[in-house]
C-alpha cells in the first residue's frame, strides 16, 4: 500500500515511486511465501494531490504497465498471481486511479502477462457500472479473485441493499468459476453472527456447514 500515513494507497501507477513499489512488492512476496498465499493484490494507487486526473492519466498508465511487467516477471519465479482491483471513485476513494473492470481489462491486455489477473470486487463494480451478470460473463477469463459486500452499506450479503447474492452465487457456479470468493465487508455485529448468511445459503443449496453435501453423507 505504500506510505499510508502520507496518504498513499498503493504505488504501482504512481510516477516517481517505482523504487518504493519494487521494495514493497518484494516484501509482499516474502510474506506471501511464508503464509503460502499464491495471490498478491498489486494496488494501483491514487492520483497525486493537486493534479488533474485526465492530465496525468497517460503517465500513470505508462508507469502502471511498466511496474506490472516487472511484477509479472518477479511473481512468475514464485508461481504467484498478481491481482488488479478496480476501486470505485464515487464513494470509497475519489482519487484512486483504477476504477472499473473495463479499465483494468484494457491494462491487462496491454501488459499481456498470464500471471496477472482481475480482482473483481462486486461492491465496487456495482457502484461504478452495475450490469453485474454481463460483467461477470465478460470478464470471467480474466478473473483471479472475487470479493463481495452488499451495496451501499458494505455489510453482509444478506443485509438490506441492491445485490441479490443467491442469484450471483448461482451465476458464478453456472459460469464455472472455481476460485475464492472473499468476504470483504464490515460485519454489522460480530464475525460469527455475521456468517449466518452463509449457513442459510448452504442450507438452501442442500449442503451442511462447510459446504459438504448431505446426500454424500
Amino acid at each position: 500500500p505504500g506510505d499510508q500515513e502520507a496518504g498513499e494507497l498503493g504505488l504501482a501507477a504512481v510516477p516517481g515511486r517505482q523504487a518504493a513499489f519494487r521494495q514493497g512488492l518484494e516484501e509482499a512476496v516474502h510474506y506471501a511465501r511464508a503464509v503460502g498465499c499464491p495471490r498478491i493484490h498489486v494496488m494501483a494507487g491514487r492520483v497525486p494531490l493537486g493534479t488533474d486526473r485526465a492530465a496525468v492519466a497517460g503517465e500513470m498508465e505508462t508507469t502502471f504497465i511498466e511496474n506490472l511487467r516487472y511484477t509479472a516477471d518477479l511473481l512468475s519465479q514464485e508461481d504467484m498471481i498478481g491481482l488488479l482491483e478496480p476501486i470505485n471513485n464515487r464513494i470509497t476513494d475519489p482519487r484512486y486511479y483504477l476504477n472499473t473492470p473495463q479499465q483494468a481489462a484494457a491494462i491487462l491486455e496491454k501488459v499481456g502477462r498470464p500471471n496477472l489477473k482481475l480482482q473483481l470486487d462486486l461492491f465496487h463494480c456495482q457502484i461504478m457500472d452495475g450490469n453485474l451478470s454481463r460483467n461477470l460473463e465478460t470478464y470471467l477469463p480474466l478473473i483471479g479473485h472475487i470479493q463481495i459486500a452488499q451495496v451501499p452499506g458494505r455489510h453482509e450479503p444478506d443485509s438490506p441493499g441492491e445485490l441479490n447474492f443467491p442469484y450471483i452465487f448461482e451465476l458464478l457456479e453456472s459460469l464455472g468459476y472455481t476460485g475464492y470468493v472473499g468476504c470483504e465487508y464490515a460485519p454489522k455485529g460480530d464475525t460469527l453472527e455475521g456468517l449466518g448468511w452463509l449457513r442459510s445459503y448452504w442450507e438452501s443449496r442442500g449442503l451442511q456447514h462447510g459446504g459438504t453435501s448431505k446426500a454424500a453423507k
